[in-house]
């Protein structure tokens, strides 16, 4: 049987930094950020070629062991075939282990790029088939579907599935993020956690997520009580002590801010009027960023 044809041209894909959690939506809750990863793929004739500029440069690799390049792997075997070769540029802008989906960012950019680079890839890998390799890679949906598709996102997983909704967040949420030098790994972050929380924290905490929606996409004047957590930000305090000071004097400024993801950044949703005097908060520890909200999600650009 024959396998996929390929383009010849380049294709180039945009992938956002990604949120997650937003407080007390752990492991469901996604916000898609405007910082973005670029890359660009051509098929090759053999052999692959992987170039890295910005985050990461000096320590990701450059082989078969690259997390964009293993995503496109798994999505041109879910397409039918491998290329001969690849040639792959990456311009890195999302920090790396500092809670803002650059993993993610990677999964989503490389079996994007390798749906875009195979004819007639979209009527193989659909959009939902993507969220679910995706998440295969990721092994938990929040990032990579915020990362996809843009927006607010509410993940979850059905009958083993990744499933997924976007919702628009509001215009006057005008997040900030404060990025400190040193990352902190997902999986020690994870290790922190209990095996078990008291019932209130979790009967909290479903309240809580319930509000947020409501407050991210209607009435962000709730974001304050919405964004509280009693799940997992104060297990992992440990791990991030001046992240989790810097969430404590921005809420007690009546600030929503929370950890983004499994830390260290630190994401306040401010709005206009005070998104720039947040900047002041950062101090020596932190360097503070004013972003806009994504709501594209992962995109095929034209080559400039």
């Amino acid at each position: 049987m024959a396998g996929p044809a390929f383009r010849a041209a380049a294709v180039r894909v945009r992938v956002p930094a990604t949120s997650a959690n937003l407080g007390p939506g752990f492991d469901a809750f996604g916000l898609a950020l405007g910082l973005y990863d670029d890359v660009v793929v051509r098929v090759a004739e053999s052999g692959l070629s992987v170039d890295i500029a910005g985050q990461g440069a000096e320590t990701l690799p450059r082989d078969e062991r690259h997390l964009l390049v293993r995503s496109m792997r798994a999505a041109f075997d879910r397409l039918g075939g491998q290329p001969r070769g690849l040639e792959v540029v990456c311009a890195n802008r999302i920090p790396h282990g500092r809670g803002l989906g650059s993993s993610s960012a990677a999964i989503c950019a490389g079996i994007v790029a390798a749906r875009a680079v195979t004819i007639g890839g979209a009527s193989v890998l659909d959009d939902d088939a993507l969220l679910e390799l995706a998440n295969e890679l990721e092994g938990h949906p929040d990032n990579v579907a915020a990362c996809l598709r843009g927006g607010f996102t509410v993940a979850w997983t059905e009958e083993d599935a990744a499933r997924a909704i976007t919702l628009e967040p509001s215009e006057q949420v005008v997040p900030v993020v404060f990025v400190p030098a040193d990352e902190v790994l997902t999986e020690a972050a994870r290790g922190l956690l209990p095996k078990t929380v008291p019932l209130a924290d979790a009967a909290a905490n479903a309240g809580r997520s319930a509000l947020l929606v409501e407050a991210l996409t209607r009435r962000p004047e709730l974001l304050l009580a919405a964004t509280e957590d009693r799940l997992h930000q104060d297990y992992r305090a440990s791990a991030m002590p001046d992240s989790a000071a810097l969430v404590a004097a921005l809420r007690a400024e009546g600030v929503p801010a929370v950890i983004s993801g499994a830390g260290p950044t630190v994401l306040a949703l401010a709005d206009e009027a005070n998104a720039e005097k947040l900047l002041h908060f950062a101090g020596p520890a932190f360097a503070a960023h004013r972003l806009r909200l994504d709501r594209t999600g992962t995109v095929v650009l034209p080559l400039e």
